[in-house]
């Protein structure tokens, strides 16, 4: 493993600072120097996954990487691309010596680099095709953490702030006709030092805290489009009234018109709505049939814009499933988390989403549905994606799968917020963007339904107006506000949200929904199996610690049955246990870090599951 670069603010380590860096990177490498005849070759991480050795320049993350917004035209960036990187930005008059695969973080031995640097720059050429001339040219990233500016041939053509989202640029104008084009990327990541949401990320990982994801980590692609074209669609499953309500964000003015297909994935017609442009599409879908974990059934979107001629002006290709989410009265006047309006006992797993080969960014597409295929076959009906964004990919599969998801907000560092003190002005305006920017990425996301802005306390402040922001820019899902509100740094309960969430372990904890409030065990469990060869270097720590899978299998089968008096006494709807897989130095997952292991015996935690399900559910 190749030697980490001691962490540092820099030059970039104010929001002002990206603007100077632009003054330090631009022209770095002058355009007509011949590349270093160099390939990409990946660092051996200390842990492989099965797709470890899958992974390379012709197929990294090779899949479209938006899959409720498809065009058919479309280019993939990820590959190999020059790269410099340091504790300051490179040296303008350097060279980018070394390759690195995008978009694998550098931290990552399959960025080939396995360190982190504050500053990044990156690089690479492209062609656009003949026929994509006229209209807009647009590059998209996924994710690049934290700070982003970009130029193509030299011009810049934008900048983005916020590690978790993605963010789309018009490069049409710095394109040299005819010629191949030249984009540079300039990134800077100081982890925990810097005001912008971290989650687990660390300069000095360790306990519940892990190796920082750095740089462009989710796939960059371009897509030529005309001068007017849809940006989002913004879906939301109305099942009181049977429709699928679309806000088309249209860039441009040319368009008169939208038109809304609904079909089965069968390829028949359900509905085919035409609608004046700029206003809601409500797409009827009669005689629907539901999305729920049992039968995780998605319609097929086809939406259009048309000029006043009738003329197409765009086109995408999407998806969503007819499924609500709300609160139910039970039958002692308790709140119970229901979907389609039908109490149902969510019996979920935290899911870190780190892996040892990527870090925040999976090895390959299988991968990510391996997870989900591996917490379906154990029985659970529901994942917390914990303090991170995934690829939308991942909720891709979730959807496509059946698989609830809870999202958590990505957190400020754990060292300030909640008994801390609160975040400094900077920081809260850095989570407020970055928690709005989520919201409206995920918000076509079926399997989705409920946010978590604060856990644990860490970077909270003002709960009760962060959650009632949510709730205004998003009313049709439910709010949890503190997950963890019992414990650690938290602060004291507001009452805000829809949910009121206990974290114990081991546990399970045994919150009492109200009248007012639905409760859930948002954390329990973690109990710990040390796998050896499957180890991260460093001491194996769980909150419990077993002895073999046999004695792993029986334990949880232990807490299950205390879960289930809970869930019976006290109408708790939902529980969260710790986790997904291992994570660095934490054994507390059900499989391994490298994911080649499921620890306890798969038919027996299925059943238990099924058990608890059964007892919540009435």
């Amino acid at each position: 493993m190749k030697s980490r670069l001691p962490a540092g603010r820099g030059l970039l380590g104010a929001l002002g600072g990206l603007a100077l860096a632009s003054t330090l990177v631009l022209g770095a490498v002058p355009a007509g120097a011949a590349a270093p005849p160099k390939q990409w070759t990946p660092e051996e991480p200390p842990l492989t996954t099965p797709w470890t050795e899958q992974v390379g320049p012709d197929n990294a993350l090779p899949e479209y990487p938006r899959p409720q917004m498809k065009r058919k035209r479309w280019k993939n960036l990820n590959g190999e691309w020059r790269y410099a990187g340091g504790a300051t930005p490179p040296d303008r008059n350097g060279h980018l010596d070394e390759r690195v695969l995008v978009p694998y973080p550098v931290e990552s031995g399959l960025s080939g680099i396995q360190r982190h640097d504050d500053h990044m720059l990156y690089q690479r050429e492209f062609k656009v095709p003949h026929s994509w001339r006229g209209g807009e040219l647009l590059m998209h990233f996924g994710a690049v953490d934290q700070q982003a500016a970009v130029w193509v041939n030299g011009r810049r053509v934008g900048s983005h702030q916020g590690g978790f989202t993605s963010f789309t640029l018009d490069v049409s104008d710095a394109l040299r006709p005819g010629k191949r084009q030249r984009v540079t990327v300039a990134a800077t990541d100081t982890n925990e030092d810097s005001s912008y949401p971290v989650g687990k990320q660390s300069n000095q990982p360790g306990g519940i805290f892990y190796t920082g994801s750095s740089g462009i980590w989710q796939t960059v692609w371009l897509e030529p489009v005309s001068d007017t074209h849809l940006g989002e669609l913004n879906i939301t499953p109305r099942l009181d009234s049977r429709t699928f309500r679309l806000e088309p964000e249209i860039r441009g003015s040319a368009a008169a018109r939208v038109e809304t297909v609904v079909s089965h994935e069968n390829g028949e017609t359900v509905s085919r709505t035409s609608t004046e442009a700029g206003a809601t599409v409500k797409a009827p879908v009669p005689e629907p049939r539901l999305w729920s974990p049992d039968d995780p059934y998605l319609y097929d979107l086809t939406v259009r814009l048309l000029d006043a001629s009738g003329r197409e002006l765009d086109r995408v290709d999407s998806y969503a499933g007819m499924r609500s989410i709300g609160l139910t009265t039970d039958s002692q006047g308790r709140q119970r988390m229901a979907l389609n309006g039908e109490i149902l006992f969510q019996q979920g797993m935290l899911d870190q989403g780190f892996w040892p080969d990527g870090l925040h960014t999976p090895p390959t597409d299988e991968a990510m549905r391996h997870d989900i295929t591996q917490a379906k076959r154990m029985g659970f009906n529901m994942l917390r994606k914990h303090i991170k964004v995934a690829p939308k990919r991942w909720y891709y599969w979730a959807d496509r799968m059946g698989m609830l998801v809870w999202q958590d907000m990505p957190s400020l560092s754990a060292n300030v917020g909640g008994t801390n003190g609160p975040p400094d002005e900077q920081s809260r305006a850095s989570f407020e963007a970055e928690t709005e920017a989520v919201v409206d990425q995920l918000d076509s996301v079926t399997s989705l339904v409920t946010w978590v802005p604060f856990n644990e306390g860490w970077g909270e402040f003002d709960t009760a107006r962060i959650t009632r922001e949510i709730q205004r820019r998003d009313p049709d899902r439910l709010v949890d506000a503190s997950s963890g509100v019992n414990c650690c740094n938290s602060l004291p309960d507001t009452g805000a949200g829809d949910i009121y969430d206990d974290h114990t372990y081991v546990g399970p904890g045994t919150p009492a929904a109200t009248a007012e409030r639905a409760a859930v065990d948002g954390e329990y469990g973690g109990l710990g199996l040390v796998e050896q060869g499957h180890l991260w270097p460093g001491q194996p720590h769980a909150y419990e610690m077993t002895d073999s899978r046999t004695e792993l299998t029986e334990r949880y089968g232990r807490l299950s049955e205390d879960l289930i008096g809970a869930v019976e006494r006290n109408g708790i709807s939902a529980a969260v246990y710790t986790q997904v897989s291992d994570v660095e130095n934490e054994v507390n997952g059900l499989m391994t870090y490298d994911r080649k292991i499921t620890k306890p015996d798969v038919d027996s935690i299925r059943e238990t599951n099924r058990a608890i399900i059964d007892a919540g559910t009435p």
